[in-house]
């Protein structure tokens, strides 16, 4: 475990930092509150030691300015008091300490200290894990491992913060889909769902995203993009898709293919993310309508 001690007094630092290395942990030393908190944001330790008085922060301020950059982290704090008076401690507790010991160290009372704060940052760090785990996994399409509706509706949100950022919307769909299903089962049109989510996922940049929209429908999200070079993107993933040769007696191409609708984020065409959403989605079906296994161009329809 790292530990990170601040005291002003020399000889404090060196007892202190003698028994926490007896006790098996990483040191980092600084001699006054400002220094530590310099320190405490470059190395992140498990565990900190403060002493009560310090010039610069003391050991309030110290803890206070650690909780409030705490997000899925937790550091153990442990407040060194001169005389352990009950204001102290109280003090040093709201202010955001775990624990306090009193001078002179007894390098006992640290150790039994430090062994709780490694069993309290373990355990933080096991829950924070989890949390990452559930907030990803509440996120992800559990067949094609895309990202879901969810995440594509705080992705949007965050591009429209940027305002002047371009971007285009693809809304895919595979043709015939529900035929597919009734041809060859759904367990086969979970394994082609999957086939093409790969493919999708593989034929755009790592800054594009792929979502699963619903069913058989996904969405891309293409990054700094034009309706032309968007389209140019979306023909090469349909191709990829037909070149998948997915075996369907009942598609007029003998095999799976999917369509695909264009709207763009772009100067001159500033709409919202459910706008935006809508044009794709009636661009696709114009695709549709077109005869399937096709590229249309929402900016297309708007000119007719």
């Amino acid at each position: 475990m790292k530990v990170l001690i601040a005291d002003d007094d020399q000889i404090s630092r060196m007892i202190t930092k003698a028994a926490v290395e007896q006790s098996g942990h990483e040191c980092i030393v600084a001699e006054d509150g400002d220094s530590a908190w310099q320190l405490y944001q470059e190395h992140g330790p498990e565990a900190v030691v403060t002493d009560l008085m310090m010039p610069g922060l003391n050991g309030l301020d110290l803890c206070r300015a650690i909780r409030a950059s705490e997000e899925d982290s937790y550091t153990y704090i442990i407040l060194v008091t001169s005389h352990g008076s009950r204001k102290d401690v109280l003090a040093g507790m709201e202010a955001g300490a775990d624990d306090y010991v009193t001078k002179p160290l007894d390098p006992f009372s640290l150790h039994i200290r430090l062994l709780a704060a490694q069993r309290i940052t373990s355990l933080h760090a096991d829950l924070a894990r989890y949390r990452s785990a559930l907030t990803e996994q509440a996120r992800t399409d559990p067949l094609t491992k895309l990202h879901n509706r969810l995440k594509l509706t705080e992705d949007l949100g965050l591009l429209h913060s940027l305002d002047d950022h371009d971007y285009c919307l693809a809304m895919v769909d595979v043709d015939n889909f529900k035929s597919y299903n009734d041809i060859y089962g759904h367990q086969a049109g979970d394994a082609a769902l999957v086939a093409i989510a790969t493919t999708l996922a593989r034929e755009v940049r790592k800054a594009d995203a792929v979502y699963r929209f619903g069913g058989e429908e996904f969405l891309l999200v293409l990054q700094d993009q034009s309706p032309a070079t968007a389209a140019s993107v979306m023909e090469r993933v349909r191709s990829a898709v037909h070149d998948l040769r997915i075996e369907h007696s009942g598609d007029p191409d003998g095999v799976l293919t999917i369509s695909a609708g264009v709207s763009a984020f772009t100067d001159g065409h500033r709409a919202g993310s459910e706008q935006l959403l809508r044009e794709a989605d009636l661009a696709l079906y114009a695709a549709k309508a077109s005869g399937r296994n096709r590229v249309n161009l929402a900016s297309a329809l708007r000119m007719e």
